[in-house]
């Protein structure tokens, strides 16, 4: 009994609804575990994720604002419905064209499945999506932090090709990278911003690339701050930097 209920679940998204491209998502979720080439790993933690989708079919935002919850609609400031779900936690902007904007989430796996629910929701009010939709990833944005301070002048010094650091109007370096096209803000506490990528591999791939070059700009004697105590050397008095 408890076989044939299984194998009728597995079976029950394919009868119905439409379906998606698949994404193969992180086995970690959130987190992605980057080796450093030195033995070591890195922590790469996603913020965010944007992706678009097509319906196939318009829509009335009109109707579709007056009997969806968490819905907002305003034509004369933006032509689409903004809708909110709670489950998986994220934010998609519905056009009338049947195109469909979803942000806010932290996998692929939740994006898909915030698509999902979304034309299940408009099915239900009337709109019936197309058997396929083609959802994409767009853009995905992580976090890293190496756990040293870097030399952003000396990184951009070698490397003038791909990086861009004007302290004056921005305290980050940027550094474009051509394969993966990926963009990492790179900042002297260490923390990395990792972004333009649309699969989690690119992530990965861009840090493991880049690296390396942190690891040469390592600031290897921070200053203490003023009035930071230290011990001498001689019968342990303590002194003011």
């Amino acid at each position: 009994m408890a076989e044939s209920t299984a194998a009728a679940a597995a079976a029950a998204p394919q009868q119905g609804g439409p379906s998606l491209p698949q994404h193969t998502p992180s086995l970690a979720g959130s987190v992605l575990e980057c080796p450093d080439g030195f033995g070591g790993s890195l922590l790469i933690r996603l913020q965010n994720m944007s992706a678009t989708a097509d319906l196939g079919v318009r829509l009335d935002l009109k109707q579709i604002a007056l009997r969806c919850r968490n819905t907002e609609f305003n034509p004369r400031r933006f032509a689409a419905v903004i809708m909110r779900l709670r489950e998986p936690r994220a934010t998609a902007l519905v056009f009338a064209s049947g195109k469909l904007v979803i942000t806010g989430t932290k996998s692929s796996h939740n994006s898909s499945l915030a698509t999902k629910k979304i034309a299940y929701i408009l099915e239900r009010v009337g709109f019936q999506p197309a058997s396929y939709i083609n959802f994409k990833v767009q853009n995905i944005v992580g976090t890293v932090d190496v756990g040293f301070p870097i030399r952003l002048e000396g990184v951009a010094f070698a490397h003038p090709t791909f990086s861009s650091y004007e302290p004056e109007l921005f305290p980050g370096l940027i550094y474009r990278l051509i394969h993966p096209r990926v963009v990492l803000l790179i900042f002297v506490s260490g923390k990395v911003v990792i972004t333009g990528a649309k699969t989690e591999d690119q992530l990965v791939e861009g840090l493991k690339k880049v690296f390396p070059v942190l690891m040469e700009f390592r600031k290897m004697n921070v200053a203490t701050l003023p009035g930071t105590a230290t011990k001498s050397s001689g019968d342990g008095a303590v002194g003011q930097c």
